[in-house]
């Protein structure tokens, strides 16, 4: 039996990941990556770049995506509370337009995989977050998109109304702003 429990969403390629945690009087231990593990619950992908963010109360990052280097990400707090948002944007998809969302927090520990094709982002509910992700694909600034975080096709209930936003992800237009061509296109036998 593995040591990480993997939790359904309303998307197949979507996991909520629980690692088992060995906690004693001196704190805890707890595998936050093993390939081998994710590979049991059908998580198979090459790593390439590891994200750190530290965000204060408020701030809301996101939605992003790219779409000629697609990322795959695996998403994990380790201070604070995070309210995290995956929407699938892949065009073709029975889904399109979707979105699950998650609260992931250092008490929680739960982790989230998001894969390629869904726009992905969070907002902080404590006083400090620091989030860590691994992406499988680098950063390209020349290929980086996003969705406007408030789009109300999307149907989000951001448990914030008025988050600290940068200037980039202000400007973000509503889903179906955005030409088709520059949405990434749904395969289904991509899976997990």
């Amino acid at each position: 039996m593995s040591d990480l429990v993997c939790v359904p969403t309303r998307f197949p390629e979507v996991k909520i990941l629980r690692p088992k945690m060995w906690p004693d009087a001196r704190g805890f231990f707890r595998e936050t990556f093993n390939a081998a593990k994710l590979a049991e619950v059908g998580i198979q992908r090459t790593f390439c770049q590891d994200n750190h963010s530290r965000s204060v109360r408020g701030v809301l990052r996101g939605l992003h995506y790219q779409v000629r280097y697609p990322q795959a990400k695996l998403v994990t707090v380790v201070r604070g509370t995070i309210f995290d948002v995956v929407v699938d944007i892949r065009r073709g998809s029975p889904v399109f337009g979707q979105h699950e969302s998650i609260m992931l927090s250092d008490e929680n520990q739960q982790m989230l995989f998001v894969p390629e094709g869904f726009a992905h982002g969070f907002c902080v509910l404590s006083d400090v977050a620091d989030v860590l992700y691994k992406c499988t694909d680098y950063y390209h600034a020349d290929d980086d998109g996003g969705l406007l975080w408030s789009d109300p096709g999307l149907g989000i209930s951001w448990p914030i109304k008025k988050p600290i936003l940068s200037a980039k992800d202000q400007t973000y237009l509503h889903l179906t702003g955005i030409a088709q061509e520059k949405l990434p296109c749904y395969q289904p036998s991509a899976g997990a």
